[in-house]
């Protein structure tokens, strides 16, 4: 039998944004309340904090950009999903921006039908991040940095390494919040101006 691979808790001080507390939960669909909807959710009648579009100079300050990092190094990719989706809301759903928000949404996805226990539902939004991450690779100029904090190769790895491994991710019965990716999302955050 294949032992399924689980990944730490991620420690407080690997975080982006430690003193934001993380939800009580991660949300896997149908198996946990709603945290928006159910009364007994993490987020009810805690509306979210208002977003501020991402502005490609300027993402290291943005908190819901930063909030979705470390949702999703945590385990929380449903909540990660929903920071982000905000964001691609705010970008008008097209342009590189969106693109590469809707790339690390799709990432995201793939975690929530690994926690499902979906291997295909995982591989299949694994492939589709990979896909958006590559066609933003193809029109990205050689010579740029690292768009929005992170290298496009290194996302097409992780989006590669997802897919493939979907069938040895633990969905993590019995763990509060498991992290099912074989990878973390490192940024890389620029010194201060100034």
């Amino acid at each position: 039998m294949t032992s399924k691979k689980q990944l730490p808790s991620e420690p407080q001080k690997a975080r982006l944004l430690p003193s934001w507390p993380l939800p009580n939960y991660a949300y896997v669909p149908g198996r946990l309340p709603h945290p928006s909807r159910d009364p007994a959710a993490h987020q009810t009648g805690c509306p979210p904090a208002p977003a501020t579009k991402l502005d490609p100079a300027d993402w290291a300050s943005n908190l819901h950009y930063l909030r979705g990092i470390d949702l999703f190094n945590c385990g929380y990719y449903w909540e990660a999903h929903e920071a982000w989706e905000t964001l691609w809301h705010l970008a008008g759903r097209r342009g590189r921006v969106a693109d590469f928000l809707k790339a690390l949404i799709a990432l995201a996805a793939a975690g929530v039908k690994a926690r499902a226990d979906s291997p295909s539902g995982a591989a299949h939004h694994a492939r589709r991040a990979c896909s958006l991450f590559e066609s933003l690779l193809a029109d990205t100029p050689t010579d740029s940095d690292h768009p929005l904090g992170f290298s496009l190769p290194d996302l097409i790895r992780h989006a590669r390494s997802m897919e493939a491994n979907t069938t040895n991710l633990n969905p993590g019965d019995g763990v509060p919040v498991p992290v099912v990716m074989p990878f973390r999302l490192k940024p890389r955050i620029p010194p201060p101006s100034g």
